[in-house]
């Protein structure tokens, strides 16, 4: 894809996240243009949130299924599992579009040392790779985790809403042991405080931390929540959470 389309910059994005009962984390390498942006966070329960935002390296690297950290006392290496995503293209604006592909509930596999505390990580988790033109002032708000249902199944999802969110074709998906299947639209609270379904079920979450980040470089302008938590509930079809782990976002941008 073009670094320009009609005057819109590329954005792309690829974003790997780990959710588990103890540890989760996020690593992301974020293109705007010719600007590089990368950022990571982990939460542990009831502890602090450590996290950065870099414009250089700042020693993270997400390429191809593997993500590393190695930075102010951190150090994280996870590889996800080979596996295939469910892809989209949308329209964004007059002239824009943007491609995805989501995955979740794959498992992510490796080890994190946060001050010298030592965790080996096998969860489950989630990737998104975006790449798109999209339009001057886009918001969204989303949703993404993992865990297992009652009946023992591994479960992930992907809910959206604000962009790419279209009654059908849309980049929602929920994979049950692997497989995916398109939910009908999510609503997900201002407060981000719960996800419902048009066609039934409810998630309600609680947060154990939150990366907030507010950014003014002129061209540029963003207002970002994304909470790490626990949710609880049912998914449509009647999928009934036993554990889920991961996180809600709110993202208001000028770029």
């Amino acid at each position: 894809m073009a670094l320009l389309r009609r005057g819109r910059p590329l954005k792309h994005w690829r974003y790997v996240g780990a959710y588990g009962p103890d540890l989760m984390l996020c690593v992301c390498d974020v293109r705007i243009g010719p600007a590089r942006q990368r950022f990571w966070a982990v939460a542990e329960h009831d502890r602090p949130l450590r996290t950065r935002t870099t414009m250089g390296a700042g020693g993270v690297s997400v390429e191809g299924q593997r993500a590393t950290v190695d930075a102010n006392g951190v150090r994280i290496d996870v590889l996800v599992d080979p596996a295939d995503g469910v892809e989209s293209v949308h329209p964004s604006g007059r002239s824009g579009y943007v491609w995805t592909r989501k995955l979740a509930g794959v498992p992510v596999r490796g080890e994190v040392v946060l001050d010298g505390r030592r965790y080996e990580l096998d969860v489950l988790g989630v990737v998104d790779e975006t790449a798109g033109y999209h339009q001057r002032h886009t918001a969204w708000r989303w949703c993404a985790g993992a865990g297992r249902l009652r009946d023992g199944r591994t479960v992930g999802w992907n809910l959206v809403t604000g962009v790419n969110d279209s009654p059908k074709d849309s980049e929602r998906a929920i994979w049950v042991d692997g497989v995916p299947f398109e939910p009908g639209p999510a609503d997900i609270a201002e407060d981000l405080s719960a996800v419902r379904f048009a066609e039934g079920g409810e998630l309600r979450f609680e947060a154990w931390s939150e990366r907030a980040e507010r950014t003014n470089l002129l061209l540029i302008r963003s207002s970002y929540r994304q909470p790490f938590g626990t949710f609880a509930g049912f998914l449509p079809g009647d999928l009934e959470l036993a554990e889920g782990h991961g996180v809600m976002e709110w993202h208001d941008v000028r770029w």
